[in-house]
């Protein structure tokens, strides 16, 4: 049997982290893709489950081997998927879920065609200021730099495969669910 790419992604705030999570926990062929990062390790967080944290010129290094399927400088941090990852999975027939960035996403789908793409889209952009604002992890700067963003992100989150309005998130993650368990089993049908 061969693995698939499921992607979750939207803005910082969207609740993206959220449904992913409760997919991983509710599906249990779904594996969590890890990516690599240069920001520091937060409380709470492991090495080799949270991300692969890389020093700056480690994560550049393995720029240049060719090491990532896609990549992307964040709010001053380097992120990225390390093909090895992508690659031995898929090849061990497992379902690999990722939380990336939108940019991160379509480059996932882009070297990988058959990756399924969900963009997890806030009820508006005051309901993603108020999240953002509510889990007290940033400072002032930095939730403006994560708005900031916010329209490029929506705007190529047309380009999805599915769009998930997360108002109510028990809604948000049923509807995602469906559309992953859906996707895996036309997958499987077709084997």
């Amino acid at each position: 049997m061969a693995g698939e790419l499921i992607v979750v992604s939207g803005p910082s705030g969207s609740g993206k982290t959220t449904i992913a999570r409760t997919l991983l926990h509710d599906i249990p062929s779904l594996r969590f893709s890890v990516s690599a990062t240069t920001r520091p390790i937060r409380v709470g967080e492991c090495e080799g489950m949270d991300y692969y944290y890389l020093t700056r010129e480690e994560f550049q290094r393995r720029v240049a081997a060719g090491e990532f399927v896609e990549w992307e400088e964040v709010y001053g941090n380097l992120y990225g998927t390390l093909r090895a990852e992508v690659d031995g999975a898929l090849a061990r027939g497992q379902h690999l879920l990722f939380d990336v960035d939108v940019k991160g996403a379509l480059s996932i789908k882009e070297r990988y065609p058959a990756a399924l793409l969900v963009f997890i889209r806030p009820p508006s952009r005051e309901t993603l200021e108020a999240r953002l604002r509510a889990r007290s992890t940033e400072d002032e700067a930095t939730i403006q730099r994560r708005l900031a963003r916010t329209d490029m992100e929506l705007e190529l989150g047309e380009q999805f495969d599915h769009r998930v309005v997360n108002d109510v998130l028990d809604r948000a993650i049923a509807e995602t669910k469906e559309i992953v368990e859906h996707y895996i089993q036309l997958k499987e049908r077709r084997i």
